[in-house]
């Protein structure tokens, strides 16, 4: 039985165009991009060129006057982990004075969505293990996060605000533009993680008006193993990591050349198709629903009355669980997940959908189901078939 991949949210596979781009890198050699001598440096304008292709995609000025910073990452993870501990830290003294004990020596508050990705969440329970307020803002129904509640929680003590552009469970847009106006009015960061979002939809840096956004490239059908942390040119930001001067000392390491490229080339792909690929996505997600509704008149499409990215879709099927559903749709072959792939094996329920006032029963047999590229009409109808199979078969 050809399995059918429907859980291109956790990753896409990369293009046949990035695999070349990257395999051209190999075979050329390259040297470290650090190293002064005339090889070196070539391998430094590879890199340089594929940062500012990028950055012109997001509306990102690198150069003066405004100076804003591309900085490359391992991928969306290490991006939020960089933004949220490193804006935080930078905006507040490191060292103690004289008679206070080792570490910071005032805390403030970071205020996030109940919804943020795990690499969002668990950074910010770091900083409130270490003394720091952490406030959250809940989500409506629909999924979209209340708005309204951020301005009551905004004080002098408030140094971050984390709100992701795309629910990664639920597919939902949030409003952060909005959300942006209301931080730069208090003069408060705002950080988004737009991982699910760029590659997808058009996004402009500038235009949000956040302080930092997160892009990962195999989202958007470039290679694993690289992302980037947007950071505007007039927010401070501390380094996780020490040990090299690359970066300007933020993200020290050597940087990989290679996966650089594959990332740009995977960017300006999709920027190419932008149109016609958000058309064909919208137009899997709604056959996909539109079929499954028609046979399985109960289930339930999260978020479906709010804006919603064009690839994802969340279908609870009342009467079974989601977990055991996931496994017989698997054995079926169709790959699904229960949520976001850095949450896989936790037992926890979806921190997201109870949060739009689900009861536990309705979010244990959710799934979410995500659309690539790569899939095909045809693949949307026998995954419905196959779908419709395995509820029968578990019903009885």
């Amino acid at each position: 039985m050809q399995p059918i991949y429907l859980d291109h949210n956790a990753t896409t596979p990369a293009r046949p165009e990035v695999v070349e781009a990257m395999a051209r890198c190999y075979s050329e050699g390259y040297a470290n991009p650090a190293s002064q001598h005339r090889v070196g440096q070539q391998a430094r304008r590879q890199l340089e060129d594929a940062r500012e292709k990028i950055a012109a995609i997001l509306d990102v000025a690198l150069a003066p006057p405004r100076r804003d910073r591309l900085i490359f990452t391992s991928g969306g993870t290490e991006a939020n982990n960089l933004a949220i501990l490193g804006i935080a830290r930078a905006s507040v003294s490191p060292l103690p004075q004289m008679g206070e004990g080792p570490g910071v020596r005032a805390a403030g508050q970071v205020i996030i969505s109940v919804g943020e990705h795990q690499s969002v969440i668990e950074p910010a329970e770091h900083l409130l293990e270490q003394g720091w307020r952490l406030d959250t803002l809940g989500l409506t129904s629909d999924g979209v996060v209340c708005a309204g509640q951020l301005p009551p929680l905004l004080s002098e003590q408030t140094r971050l605000v984390s709100v992701l552009l795309g629910n990664h469970e639920t597919g939902v847009l949030q409003p952060v533009g909005e959300l942006a106006a209301i931080c730069h009015r208090a003069g408060v960061p705002l950080h988004t993680d737009a991982v699910q979002v760029v590659g997808k939809l058009s996004v402009s840096f500038r235009d949000l008006g956040v302080a930092a956004m997160t892009i990962a490239a195999h989202k958007f059908r470039g290679p694993l193993g690289i992302g980037a942390l947007i950071v505007r040119n007039d927010v401070a930001l501390a380094p996780l990591m020490f040990g090299g001067h690359q970066q300007s000392g933020l993200r020290p390491g050597t940087e990989s050349v290679a996966l650089a490229v594959g990332m740009s080339a995977a960017l300006e792909l999709w920027q190419r198709e932008q149109d016609s690929h958000a058309r064909q996505l919208t137009a899997l997600r709604d056959r996909f629903e539109r079929q499954l509704k028609r046979f399985l008149p109960d289930i339930i499409v999260h978020g479906e009355a709010a804006l919603r990215l064009p690839q994802t879709s969340n279908v609870a099927f009342p009467g079974l669980d989601g977990e055991v559903l996931l496994m017989a749709l698997d054995l079926a072959g169709v790959a699904c997940s229960v949520g976001s792939a850095c949450s896989s094996g936790s037992t926890e329920l979806s921190p997201t959908l109870r949060a739009m006032g689900l009861p536990n029963d309705i979010v244990a047999c959710s799934l979410r189901f995500s659309f690539g590229a790569t899939i095909t009409e045809a693949e949307i109808d026998e995954a419905v078939r196959r779908i419709l199979h395995v509820c029968d078969e578990l019903h009885h």
